[in-house]
């Protein structure tokens, strides 16, 4: 029965036994079939941080001016061929390529290729009231917000038509690692244009028009995401005629669609699947290290989690060597900062929290909780570098806080709606993380815990500082690696100090992918790229 099922469900998704079959590829040499974990929170990567969405759209649609190397850590030109600094690190000139074609699809053809035009429309839109789309989805732009970019940037000025000029108000060392992430990509102005003209402007982050190495073409929702290759891409031919995400939330069933051939490639295979997939000849697994860190982070405006000795109550009861086994199963390490240790700024607390229940029963009699309390543990539902687990997580802490006399109720939500409500602050405390999007330390630490980044909602432990901000602001000053060190370290000391958020572990990524897929490799940093995927 169980290989009737398999193959019913082989057949029907993957080759379309029925010309009724819609997320089919009928020719899978020149089809890739990618198994996602979640629904995209939107199709452009500017107004979301949500890491299963990166994945799927941000390097697949889109492409920005620069990138980093994920082996070196050096600036590489992209959209823009070279690019030059002022000597007082407050403007920085981009050179465009004129070269570069915009999407031409079912709803929209281009009539000219990307020039300064585009890059000035997508940088306003984060700052200018005035840019006709900066309130289309409730102004909210949350990495860019929670970094202050917003309010970094002065002007994006047009010095031509393929030259482009940011002027800063300050000078930040960490400006043109930003500018290199996933979510910083250029868009249509064009585009724009015609769905102002059309009063369709809602449409703009939802069908996207980009430069990247596919283009849009459907999505239907918990089903399938089709792109179709753009044949125009600037950057290098592309190999795969369609990509396809199977929207596929339950973990297991991601591995049994590898395992049937209906998927080439699935995201976040758990620890306990790998044995499976590595005994099979048609599936390589890779592991690699990423930039990530797992935490249970505190709604630190919420009684009783705005006082300090609750929070480190709650740290010392959590036994971090069971959650690495039965969660992690060993492929990650237990935190000793909010920074990875492969962090040019990372350096090992000795105070971090230690399993210790009569240490935790203390600080709650200190705190006047003697008898416990009852409180929300928020897990997430989908399977990350950082968490491949989140229930196993909560349901671990949850026996653990009831040997200190506090009872924890799990609250589960689907995906998209977890992230909102999370941003909303309606939780006591929750389990997330963070896979860094450059190799910048700031990237751990402004996006997380800055007041900024509670003003905008991502800030999940609703901790605003004054003197954390105030070292991250000090850090950004300063090109000189060794002062950026001593602010760093100061501030993995406060956060460890202060716990608005418990660092648990920082994961390896895992990927598996059918034998006969190259071109796709993990990377340190930043989503995943099929822009080279080809089939052998």
């Amino acid at each position: 029965m169980v290989r009737i099922w398999f193959f019913g469900v082989l057949c029907t998704a993957l080759f379309g036994c029925t010309d009724q079959t819609p997320n089919k590829v009928n020719d899978k040499s020149q089809g890739l079939v990618y198994c996602a974990e979640a629904n995209p929170v939107s199709f452009n990567p500017q107004v979301t941080t949500t890491g299963s969405t990166i994945d799927i759209i941000a390097n697949q649609l889109f492409d920005t001016l620069i990138s980093i190397d994920p082996n070196t850590g050096e600036f590489l030109p992209e959209l823009a061929k070279s690019w030059q600094v002022s000597a007082d690190g407050k403007s920085f000139t981009f050179t465009l390529r004129d070269d570069v074609h915009f999407h031409d699809t079912l709803y929209f053809t281009p009539t000219r290729t990307m020039n300064a035009d585009d890059v000035v429309f997508s940088f306003n839109r984060l700052f200018d009231v005035y840019n006709p789309y900066h309130f289309i989805g409730d102004a909210n732009y949350p990495y860019f917000q929670s970094i202050g970019l917003d309010q970094l940037i002065r002007q994006v000025k047009k010095v031509d038509d393929y030259t482009v000029r940011f002027d800063l108000f300050n000078a930040e060392s960490s400006f043109l690692s930003n500018i290199a992430t996933d979510f910083a990509v250029i868009l249509s102005k064009e585009y724009a244009d015609k769905l102002v003209s059309l009063e369709r402007k809602q449409d703009f982050d939802q069908k996207p028009i980009g430069t990247g190495p596919y283009k849009y073409r459907e999505f239907m929702r918990d089903n399938l995401i089709r792109y179709y290759r753009n044949e125009q891409y600037w950057k290098h031919p592309v190999y795969m005629k369609q990509l396809v995400y199977d929207i596929t939330t339950n973990g297991t069933s991601r591995i049994a669609k590898m395992l049937t051939k209906e998927c080439d490639i699935t995201a976040h295979p758990s620890a306990t699947q790998l044995t499976v997939l590595e005994q099979r000849k048609d599936i390589d697994v890779e592991k690699a290290a990423n930039l990530n860190i797992g935490y249970w982070a505190f709604n630190t405006e919420k009684p009783p989690f705005n006082d300090p000795l609750v929070r480190k109550a709650l740290a010392h009861s959590i036994d971090f060597e069971k959650i690495m086994q039965a969660v992690f199963y060993n492929n990650g390490i237990i935190a000793r900062s909010i920074l990875p240790p492969s962090s040019w700024a990372f350096r090992a607390q000795a105070n971090m929290p230690s399993y210790d229940p009569q240490i935790a029963k203390a600080y709650l009699k200190q705190a006047g909780f003697e008898d416990g309390f009852t409180m929300t543990l928020w897990a997430m539902p989908v399977s990350r570098i950082y968490n491949p687990n989140a229930r196993k997580m909560a349901e671990l802490i949850q026996r653990d806080l009831r040997d200190i006399g506090v009872t924890a109720r799990i609250v589960e939500y689907e995906w998209n709606t977890f992230i909102e409500r999370v941003g909303r602050h309606e939780h006591d405390s929750v389990l997330l993380g963070w896979a860094a999007d450059t190799p910048d330390p700031d990237n751990f630490f402004s996006p997380l815990l800055s007041c900024t980044a509670t003003f905008s909602g991502k800030n999940p432990a609703n901790w605003c500082n004054p003197e954390f901000d105030l070292l991250l602001t000090q850090a950004l000053d300063t090109n000189d690696m060794e002062a950026r060190k001593h602010y760093y370290r100061q501030a993995q000391e406060m956060v460890v100090e202060q716990l608005p958020l418990v660092p648990i572990a920082h994961g390896l990524r895992f990927q598996a992918t059918s034998s006969d897929i190259e071109g796709v490799s993990l990377r340190p940093f930043g989503g995943i790229s099929l822009a080279k995927a080809r089939r052998d």
